[in-house]
């Protein structure tokens, strides 16, 4: 049972970022603007305390570097995710994003020394038609090659370069230095992007703000330095599938606070998504023997 706190700290942090979407498609902000408040407020609420309790260590300037990198790309991952959302249906940004998995598994098998397994491959083919499923075959028909499809695919090819990246880093320094640098290099530069492209910074109802507030504290802080814990002690392929889990919460969402459709499709959908997680999580491989 080793690995029983991390799965716990996946499970709850998958919760906590598939409130985001629903978040999101109220459209109290624009997409870049509410990505730069996801950053700076969580940014804000954790620095005072890692400066004052002295959990803070910087780290040798390569890895300082790198956690750079993986702020800006994760800032530039929920900004195109936003514009996707907001210029797009709902469904086709998530589905696209969320090949993020298809990704991972390429990255680690190019990058990383511990190798997807076969159960991986099983896993994501089952869990990818279940995403099918859950989303509709009519999403296909209607798949628009524009703009917002590019934005939604790129998405999720930066989401998986993030989970790549921090996975290397997390194994040389500690999960509060790490967010805080990441929210720290997305903050500024989302804030620049704003700056540049002319975006309001003020003037937004008590409604936008308390949305603002939740994207940041819940949907960032929390949620993140629960999943950068789970990325630290289970396999990148496996934390990356599991995040699809965050598709079955915010459908769910969607249809209690949306007023979207559910039906039997789409919680056979659901059942097939989270399958394909939960094969990924086998230790033996499937339909092999164990060696003796």
């Amino acid at each position: 049972m080793k690995n029983a706190k991390p799965k716990l700290a996946l499970a709850l942090g998958i919760l906590c970022i598939s409130i985001f979407p629903v978040l999101v498609r109220l459209q109290l902000t624009n997409g870049l603007i509410s990505a730069f408040y996801r950053m700076f407020i969580a940014a804000i609420l954790l620095l005072p305390y890692v400066i004052f309790s002295k959990k803070f260590k910087l780290p040798p300037t390569t890895i300082t570097l790198l956690a750079v990198v993986s702020g800006i790309v994760f800032a530039t991952d929920i900004a195109i995710w936003n514009i996707a959302i907001q210029k797009s249906s709902a469904t086709q940004a998530t589905l696209l994003a969320n090949l993020s998995p298809v990704w991972v598994g390429i990255g680690s098998f190019l990058v990383l020394k511990n190798k997807p397994s076969i159960n991986f491959w099983i896993g994501t083919v089952i869990a990818l038609l279940g995403m099918v499923i859950l989303v509709g075959f009519e999403t296909f028909r209607q798949l628009n090659f524009d703009l917002a499809f590019v934005l939604a695919l790129l998405s999720g090819m930066l989401y998986a370069t993030y989970i790549l990246i921090s996975k290397n880093i997390l194994s040389k320094i500690d999960i509060l230095s790490f967010m805080s640098i990441v929210l720290v290099s997305s903050s500024l530069f989302l804030g620049l992007i704003c700056g540049i492209t002319g975006e309001s910074f003020i003037g937004f109802s008590n409604t936008a703000w308390l949305v603002l507030f939740i994207q940041g504290a819940v949907c960032q802080l929390t949620a993140w330095l629960l999943i950068s814990y789970a990325t630290q002690h289970l396999q990148a392929t496996r934390v990356s599938l599991s995040l699809l889990g965050q598709a079955v919460l915010a459908t769910l969402l969607a249809w209690l606070f949306l007023d979207e459709k559910m039906s039997w499709l789409r919680i056979m959908g659901a059942v097939f998504l989270l399958l394909g997680i939960r094969i990924t999580f086998y230790t033996q491989s499937i339909g092999l023997r164990k060696n003796r």
